[in-house]
């Protein structure tokens, strides 16, 4: 709320009475939503930033977001002005009768500046080791045999208990020694920094409650600290107690009475709500308040490993022993936050709109944040693991067919983000757990707890996830000429391609990624996952592969488009697993493929998009913008406006989904039920135009790699990994 010149006004939220502000704007980049709103003759700017820095460890790591407030006088005139805003305990917890407990608190005072640590990069890779010998494989699973490709499979959560837990004694991470300049933090704070601390008062540890009675989602952690803070100035007054008695007080005097309600209690008894009020003073001049939110867990992710489940710490715990250290560090850290996030910002931009115009840059800049916001850094500076979250559709963690989709944005951003995603996957499976020859669908029923299928009971995607996974680690060994990557992984690769030797021409009934829209036989998208690989591969039998491969993907020039399942010449379905090929610069698909699919395309667009197939009306927008990547100009551009517009008029109100309907751009459904996902991290396969090499255009002009963000991305030589690979016949 604010209060100008005695009125009290509604800026954002929905507190009952004061009516609410104009809103004149809003806009929003890759890591800013800006909302520009005026009453009474001032005007409020409210900017939300959640950083992005792809190359920062250390900023990576904080689960924090900063709210910025900027108040000005429109008409020229001084106008006395008190802001206000508060969380509330629904916060800690989806469980609306869990008892909340809270403090409030500040941190130092009169500090003028500090020395931080240094931040960390995320690690080089390891040097190569010496080739394996072509005479030593290590078979990981055996059993080939799977009664259930033709369905998911359902996973319930694990059985919610109560943890009392304490939190282990942090180890500090000694400072790097890679040379990085000692960085500063500003801090005009004389007073320091006030918080108010709110937390589930029983610590439910890894745990996310299924909706049911008095319980609103699955999406919220059921652990952790929340902190909201800001600048404790002479003119900052703060409260906790009822909803109503704590927003009536500023209402009413406009300020608060600095107490604090000592009745701990459920969340939806009488509300509680943690609250600051700022007096600005005579305003006419821009005057700024800053403040952050911030969630802390000391432990992150259970994860079955090597040696079996063991608990992963968040890795800002490698950097700050306890959680007012991390936030003294972060609310200071606000101007660089800024003028990092400045620069990603402009960098997303110019290459986006070089990729394909300013309504790419639509796209990428709403993604960013979504797709960066479903993972989770892990474990310790030395030896990193980002764990991604699969939001809305399941709750999986390490999703193999949903890490794929979301690839791009890392290998635009930063490769290595993608090889500590796979590294986890790999671990697990390398150890044995898996039992099927086929990789692991998942690493766990539900974020956070990553601790494997060891009865080899995951959803079956067989063909697309082995293609998935060898041609993510592909991806990532070209652009962070990675040779060592593939050496290492060398056994487990093998027998994933020898599984797609014997299973990929023609492909028995199975689900693909889209598995929602059923199970298909002969089905034409998981010949290109496969295909993809087989071109690696020295030995003769899988160089008959190949060729039986590219025989098999040769058109009659009767065709006006491929089908979606073999043999059956009336359906067809967006060819987006294409795009591998382009890719890894492989040229194993001949360009009239590209040629015709480019052609046919616009001759089944709808109002908002190309249905994903001929079964439903509803689309796929990353596979969409997969597919856009590799098509001539024409059909590319087509694509990008069609999601772009409906970004803009989409009757659905939830955070972006990647599953709609394309004739009126609302909720998908199938089987006359809606179907839909929300805030699903796929969305980062809106990069793929980013991600692609510079040189991975068709003769049309289709595809338009960039350098990358950072020195990252396509800037690798074409077919730098796979001649590396034949060059050592390791044969993946």
């Amino acid at each position: 709320m604010i209060r100008v010149d005695g009125n009290v006004y509604t800026w954002l939220g929905a507190p009952s009475g004061p009516p609410l502000v104009n809103q004149n704007d809003f806009t929003y980049t890759a890591t800013q939503s800006i909302f520009t709103q005026n009453i009474a003759g001032v005007q409020i700017v409210t900017t939300f930033l959640s950083s992005i820095t792809p190359n920062d460890l250390l900023r990576s790591s904080l689960p924090f977001s900063y709210m910025n407030v900027e108040v000005s006088s429109l008409d020229g005139s001084a106008h006395n002005v008190q802001l206000y805003t508060d969380i509330s305990a629904e916060w800690i917890s989806s469980e609306r009768n869990a008892t909340a407990e809270w403090d409030y608190g500040t941190i130092g005072s009169n500090s003028t500046r500090r020395a931080l640590k240094p931040r960390a990069p995320l690690p080089s890779p390891e040097p190569e080791p010496e080739p394996v010998p072509e005479t030593t494989y290590h078979t990981y699973a055996t059993k080939t045999h799977y009664d259930g490709w033709r369905s998911a499979v359902p996973h319930p959560l694990q059985e919610a208990t109560t943890s009392e837990w304490q939190s282990p004694t942090p180890t500090l991470h000694p400072k790097p020694t890679h040379g990085f300049h000692q960085l500063m933090a500003n801090n005009s704070n004389t007073g320091g920094i006030a918080y108010h601390k709110v937390y589930r008062q029983t610590q439910l540890l890894f745990t996310e409650i299924l909706a049911g009675p008095g319980i609103i989602g699955t999406d919220q952690a059921e652990w952790g600290n929340w902190y909201y803070s800001t600048a404790n100035v002479e003119t900052l007054t703060h409260q906790s107690g009822a909803d109503v008695d704590v927003r009536g007080q500023f209402i009413n005097n406009g300020v608060l009475d600095d107490t604090e309600d000592t009745n701990f209690r459920a969340i939806n008894d009488r509300y509680p709500v943690f609250a600051f009020a700022k007096d600005l003073g005579n305003v006419t001049s821009a005057v700024d308040t800053l403040f952050s939110i911030s969630l802390h867990q000391d432990l992150a992710v259970q994860f079955e490993g090597a040696s079996g489940n063991v608990s992963l710490p968040s890795l800002w715990k490698s950097y700050y022993s306890n959680d007012l250290d991390a936030i003294d560090f972060f609310y200071n850290d606000y101007s660089t936050i800024s003028s990092l996030s400045t620069d990603f910002n402009n960098k997303v931009q110019s290459d986006s709109q070089a990729a394909g115009g300013d309504e790419l840059y639509t796209l990428t800049a709403l993604a960013a944040r979504q797709a960066f916001g479903a993972v989770e850094l892990t474990n310790t500076p030395d030896t990193p693991y980002l764990f991604l979250k699969e939001i809305s559709s399941d709750g999986n963690v390490q999703t193999v067919d949903v890490i794929f989709p979301t690839s791009p944005i890392f290998l635009y951003t930063n490769p290595m983000l993608l090889k500590i995603l796979l590294d986890p996957l790999y671990i697990n499976q390398e150890a044995g757990f898996w039992p099927l020859q086929f990789t692991i669908h998942d690493l766990g029923a539900h974020f956070p707890n990553a601790t494997g299928h060891n009865d080899g009971n995951a959803e079956p995607q067989p063909l697309e996830e082995c293609g998935n996974i060898i041609i993510m680690t592909l991806a990532y060994a070209q652009r962070a000429s990675d040779t060592a990557f593939l050496t290492q992984h060398y056994d487990i690769l093998r027998q994933w391609n020898d599984f797609l030797v014997a299973e990929a021409l023609i492909p028995l009934e199975q689900i693909s990624t889209d598995d929602f829209a059923g199970s298909l036989v002969k089905f034409t998208l998981l010949l290109f996952p496969a295909s993809a690989l087989a071109t690696l591969d020295v030995p003769a039998h899988f160089d008959d592969l190949a060729f039986a491969i590219l025989k098999t993907l040769t058109v009659p020039a009767c065709f006006k488009h491929t089908t979606l399942n073999y043999g059956n010449s009336s359906s067809w379905g967006i060819l987006y697993n294409l795009y591998g090929d382009r890719l890894l610069s492989l040229g194993l698909v001949n360009q009239s493929v590209y040629d015709m699919q480019s052609a046919f395309y616009p001759t089944v667009a709808s109002t908002y998009g190309v249905p994903l197939d001929t079964r439903h009306n509803y689309t796929k927008n990353d596979w969409e913008i997969w597919a856009a990547s590799i098509a001539s100009p024409d059909t590319k551009s087509l694509f990008i406006s069609d999601i772009a517009k409906w970004i803009g008029e989409t009757t659905t109100s939830n955070p972006v989904t990647d599953l709609y309907d394309t004739i009126d751009g609302g909720q998908a459904y199938q089987n006359n039920a809606p179907i839909g996902f929300v805030a699903r991290p796929v969305v980062g396969g809106w990069f793929a135009p980013l991600a692609l090499p510079a040189n991975s255009t068709s003769t049309e002009g289709g595809g338009s790699g960039t350098s990358g963000y950072g020195g990252y991305g396509s800037s690798h030589p074409a077919k730098k990994g796979s001649e590396v690979l034949r060059e050592r016949k390791i044969r993946v």
